[in-house]
């Protein structure tokens, strides 16, 4: 066997290992209690399936999906194309569901944090961030409820995996932030959209969920739907090798790696998961993402932590290691929540890293945090409401 088709031999195995450790974290069916399904999360085929159990022809299916979808309907009476007769039929048998909104919180900078709670009382974290120049903004969704990563710089890796989110409630996180700006029917064509973008940077570890996550994304880029196209998708891993090479085959979304480090020896402190695909494994993955082109970058998440990956010798370390790719920086201000021990790099080491990495070709910007007074900005996002709802009861 050649080395390559070794190599391919080992990443399957790998992968089914992944989807074998997923399916122990596997989300709750998405029925209610009354036994009614949520229709939110279903393939076309799996639509057109539940319809036939009911003597329905799959054309329904298709203005089922157009009403929910597009419409952002959730009221099968608001379903004016379908009969009054089946939409009472429908309401007996399914509902079209949407997170809970447990709190929702306005920054001073108009990100929008939202702590959403599913119908097993579990809760994940969105948030939206405006851009500040134009009317669009990106929605950062959750994955997981919790994350089994454990990166020591980020608040979210502080909180033990509870399990993974289900394609609906990762759509439905996308439908009900676009419920808070009433932003429904689906924008078309050139018409503005003010949540422009998706990025699976919330809760978790994308790829640690590939498949309700991947299910979840063909229901958004549906063109008959949401119809968000995969260029204005990004979905941040840790660096997930097996995974990275069937997203890039599937999806096509935009890739970011939360790299934060550019010596195994770091980053095997840092991030955890880098002691099973080390660097090297992890740059070779990237040069394979299929997706990656000019016009559409690899992104490199890096937390500037001061004194610890900041210097001017990890710049350079950093554009040697991403050389040959089509690539940008994205330098993030590390944001400091309670309890942790790192400090933020300061602006002038910042800068300083900056210009190494810019002058040898690469994008870096230096971004901004966003949300920071609500901790919804990055490395932030942690549900905190099992601590509240405790200090609640014992005041009662």
């Amino acid at each position: 066997m050649s080395d390559i088709a070794h190599e391919i031999d080992l990443n399957e195995q790998e992968r089914l290992r992944i989807q074998a450790k997923s399916a122990l974290f596997a989300p709750p069916p998405a029925t209610l209690a009354d036994g009614r399904r949520d229709l939110v999360g279903l393939s076309r085929e799996e639509l057109i399936a539940e319809l036939a159990e009911i003597g329905e022809k799959p054309f329904r299916a298709k203005q089922l999906w157009h009403w929910i979808y597009h419409q952002g309907a959730t009221d099968f009476e608001r379903m004016s194309s379908i009969a009054k007769p089946l939409q009472a039929k429908l309401a007996e048998r399914f509902v079209v569901g949407r997170p809970a909104t447990t709190t929702e919180q306005t920054s001073s900078d108009d990100t929008r944090k939202f702590l959403f709670r599913f119908r097993d009382g579990q809760e994940a974290e969105t948030v939206y961030i405006p851009d500040r120049r134009e009317d669009r903004g990106a929605v950062c969704i959750s994955s997981q409820v919790g994350c089994t990563l454990s990166c020591t710089f980020c608040h979210t890796g502080t909180q033990k995996l509870v399990r993974n989110l289900g394609a609906a409630e990762i759509v439905g996180q996308f439908m009900a932030a676009r419920d808070s700006y009433d932003e429904w029917p689906s924008p078309k064509g050139d018409t503005p959209r003010l949540l422009s973008t998706i990025v699976l940077m919330g809760m978790g570890e994308p790829l640690y969920n590939y498949d309700n996550v991947a299910k979840a994304m063909k229901i958004i880029m549906d063109g008959e739907g949401i119809a968000l196209s995969r260029r204005r998708i990004t979905l941040s891993t840790s660096g997930v090798v097996p995974m990275m090479d069937r997203c890039g085959d599937e999806l096509g979304v935009n890739l970011a790696i939360s790299l934060h480090a550019v010596t195994n020896e770091l980053r095997d402190q840092i991030v955890p998961l880098n002691r099973k695909y080390p660097i090297e494994e992890l740059i070779a993955a990237c040069q394979r993402y299929p997706a990656a082109s000019n016009s559409r970058r690899l992104t490199f998440e890096y937390i500037m932590l001061r004194g610890i990956n900041d210097s001017e010798a990890d710049a350079r370390e950093l554009v040697r290691l991403i050389r040959g790719l089509p690539a940008k920086v994205n330098l993030i201000p590390f944001n400091p929540w309670p309890g942790s021990d790192f400090k933020p790099s300061t602006k002038e080491q910042l800068a300083k890293f900056s210009k190494i990495v810019m002058d040898a070709g690469f994008a870096s910007p230096i971004r901004m945090p966003r949300g920071r007074d609500i901790l919804a900005a990055c490395g932030q996002l942690r549900t905190e409401s099992q601590r509240a709802r405790r200090a609640e009861a014992e005041t009662v």
